[in-house]
């Protein structure tokens, strides 16, 4: 319902000819909401085939000749009894890249894999809130959109190459790859992640989100130099190196916290980052979208992000998610 049709729509969105495939019926997502469907497929074409009959089988041979790739976002059993891996359509076109994208691998069974699922199962949710308080799961599609942007890149990395064959992306690898210097510092020191209040990050000191006068403030100090800009404007003194940061994090936090107890979340934005200091006012998603107009764009009746890479003398044209229609043309 989402990683596969988010995908897509970043290559459609890119200037590739995307055919959405929907069974009779159209696809689950368009019972959803008009505006769900259309944040996930806007720039596609549609054609309706039922892949259990022979007809619509004989169809999908005649797109996939013409492809360079078929991406696939269901379960593993599905894909197979389908036909819809590489080793079944290749005697249509040696090319084509097929994009297999499933919770758990194509070869990895069937168990439902949704996002909050494999968040859960990949130690993403245990990791995440305040550390006396319960699992927290993200406030949007983590594993979804992480494994759609990841199907894209191996799809376009076996086209480059130009041998054609099948390509395995799953939610659950996807995730714990992203876990990369927590998931290492496992398996090389022993240290299990823990969570700290405020979100605080393992390594860093300070850097998490901070109350303020008027709403909350992330700061995000990797180095020396941001901390002696930092210190200076807040008026901090002491833990002049990483090293002593870290060793004195409860200590830092309180001082931290203190100074920034002296004026709102935005205008310490607006102070820290004049000297190149990484800080941000937590802001509601309306708030962000309304500070960022050039990234609002029309997609036919809805509003939408525009997509997020920008490429030099190139211009996407936005169009409206496909309509779907019954009968079997595109």
């Amino acid at each position: 319902m989402l990683a596969g049709p988010y995908a897509t729509m970043l290559l459609a969105d890119l200037g590739a000819e995307v055919i959405k495939v929907e069974p009779p019926g159209g696809e689950i997502s368009r019972q959803v909401s008009d505006s769900y469907f259309a944040s996930l497929n806007r720039n596609k074409r549609s054609v309706c085939l039922d892949l259990r009959s022979a007809e619509g089988q004989t169809k999908l041979g005649e797109l996939v000749s013409d492809s360079h790739a078929l991406l696939v976002n269901m379960k593993p059993s599905a894909i197979k009894k389908l036909g819809l891996t590489y080793q079944h359509l290749r005697r249509h076109n040696e090319q084509i890249v097929c994009v297999a994208l499933t919770g758990y691998g194509l070869h990895g069974g069937d168990d439902p894999a949704f996002d909050y699922v494999i968040q859960a199962a990949t130690g993403v949710a245990a990791m995440t809130g305040d550390p006396d308080g319960p699992p927290t799961l993200p406030g949007y599609s983590a594993a979804d959109n992480s494994t759609g942007l990841t199907a894209a890149l191996g799809l376009l990395a076996q086209i480059v190459s130009g041998r054609g064959g099948q390509v395995d992306v799953c939610l659950r690898d996807v995730m714990l790859s992203q876990l990369n210097y927590r998931a290492a510092a496992y398996l090389n020191d022993g240290t299990a992640p823990k969570r700290y209040p405020f979100g605080a990050h393992s390594y860093y000191v300070p850097a998490q989100l901070f109350p303020t006068a008027d709403g909350y403030l992330a700061l995000f100090i990797t180095h020396d130099g941001f901390w002696r800009s930092f210190a200076a404007e807040a008026g901090v003194t002491g833990f002049a190196t990483m090293a002593q940061r870290a060793a004195a994090r409860e200590d830092v936090l309180t001082a931290v916290t203190a100074a920034l107890a002296g004026d709102t979340a935005v205008n310490w934005e607006r102070r820290l980052t004049l000297l190149g200091i990484p800080a941000a006012a937590v802001r509601s998603l309306p708030e962000a979208l309304e500070a960022t107009p050039d990234l609002v764009v029309q997609a036919g009746d809805f509003r939408l992000v525009a997509s997020p890479i920008k490429i030099d003398g190139f211009a996407p044209e936005y169009r409206p998610a496909p309509v779907f229609q019954a009968a079997q043309s595109s």
